[in-house]
């Protein structure tokens, strides 16, 4: 097994093989300090699972639900701190030591953001979310989370939701302390607020998170989203 890594890093994925072969490529100079990747795929229909053992990746299979296929990856993962990142975020090239040193002084934290597309918009919409999660101390998931693993396991891990799982953690975070809030920029794709209409996006999103706090289940919320049920 080697040396334990001070830092793993569990990325969910689902049909991502347009986009993972970059996605492990922008993590190299992080694998390269001895931090640990294990991707977890939750039933990929393409190329995603050939393109990750291609690259000599650890890659394990868990239910379809990014809460859950988390929560495998850190049964699986070796070190004391954890990172859970999606395939179409790409985070600073020194991340790794930034964590090492927040979690330090903090049990959890996040990234700012700058949301990548041609929309004029979607630097305004990171800005906002970078505001907001440092004001309420609750992050999403393109915000990279990190957290010590004696956190995780004190909070019981993701909920098994469909959705919103990424807030639901930061609640639970949240009771063991405030979030370091890096100001270094992980980014995240805008691919999904430009196919969709960037406003449209914005209106949805607030709908859904309005919708969250005022006790709608999340699979309900999953299927408005995704307009399927998972």
């Amino acid at each position: 097994m080697g040396t334990t890594p001070a830092l793993s890093i569990v990325m969910p994925v689902l049909d991502e093989g347009a986009c993972i072969d970059e996605a492990i490529e922008a993590l190299e100079p992080v694998l390269a300090r001895g931090v640990e990747l294990i991707v977890v795929d939750g039933g990929s229909r393409d190329d995603t699972v050939a393109i990750v053992r291609a690259r000599g990746v650890c890659v394990i299979t868990a239910a379809r639900s990014r809460a859950l296929q988390m929560n495998a990856g850190a049964a699986t993962a070796r070190a004391s701190m954890l990172l859970f990142l999606h395939a179409d975020t790409m985070l600073p090239a020194d991340a790794d030591q930034r964590i090492v040193e927040a979690l330090a002084a903090r049990v959890w934290g996040r990234f700012d953001i700058r949301i990548v597309g041609r929309h004029w918009m979607l630097p305004v919409v990171a800005t906002m979310m970078n505001l907001r999660s440092r004001s309420t101390g609750i992050a999403t998931g393109d915000q990279a989370l990190f957290m010590r693993r004696d956190a995780f396991e004190a909070v019981g891990g993701f909920p098994a939701q469909p959705l919103m799982e990424d807030i639901a953690m930061s609640v639970r975070l949240r009771a063991h302390g405030r979030p370091a809030c890096l100001t270094a920029r992980a980014r995240t794709s805008g691919r999904r607020w430009e196919r969709h209409g960037v406003w449209r996006t914005i209106l949805l999103m607030w709908r859904l998170r309005f919708g969250y706090w005022w006790g709608e289940a999340p699979a309900e919320l999953h299927r408005r989203y995704y307009g399927t049920p998972r």
